[in-house]
């Protein structure tokens, strides 16, 4: 069971996919993407009010390179929480990201996974080249995703929508 999770900043989208996650067991492994940069208090605090949040019988492991990601939906054989699909394209030098390994990682899983993602294409256009790269990426990636997913949800103000498959059945 693959399920996606998608939604804007501060939509509720991390507490909707950990609420689905703890239906999954008390062995989860929390896949964490963000890097964060010690002089950045903002991001430090984001980070640790979702570790208060998670049960103390998870696990955390973390991706610190481009790859992890992928190597870790291998290794690990449990249920998989990851939060979030941004912040691993963020890892990656030009945003340049094999979705072709994460989909094979992904659809090879036996056990279930509860994706995080956001969903960029709402907000405003972005003003750089960079922020334009990162909008194009996300979306396609999330499209990708999608596709290989059993369920896809989007969280808008803490309301959950879930969305029907791409082919309308």
């Amino acid at each position: 069971m693959i399920v996606l999770v998608l939604g804007g900043t501060r939509s509720g989208k991390s507490g909707v996919a950990e609420a689905i996650a703890g239906t999954l067991g008390s062995k989860v492994t929390y896949v964490a993407t963000a890097a964060v940069d010690p002089d950045d208090a903002d991001l430090a605090a984001r980070v640790a009010a979702h570790q208060v949040r998670r049960p103390p019988d998870w696990s955390t492991a973390e991706c610190e390179e481009p790859d992890d990601l992928p190597r870790l939906l291998r290794e690990t054989g449990d249920p998989v929480i990851v939060d979030s699909l941004g912040t691993w394209v963020a890892l990656h030098p030009e945003m340049e990201v094999d979705a072709s390994d994460l989909l094979a990682a992904l659809s090879d899983r036996a056990a279930p996974t509860v994706i995080v993602s956001e969903e960029v294409g709402l907000a405003v256009h972005p003003p750089s080249e960079v922020g334009r790269r990162f909008v194009d990426v996300m979306g396609v990636l999330n499209q990708q995703v999608a596709a290989v997913a059993d369920q896809v949800l989007l969280v808008v103000a803490g309301r959950v929508l879930e969305l029907p498959p791409a082919d309308g059945k």
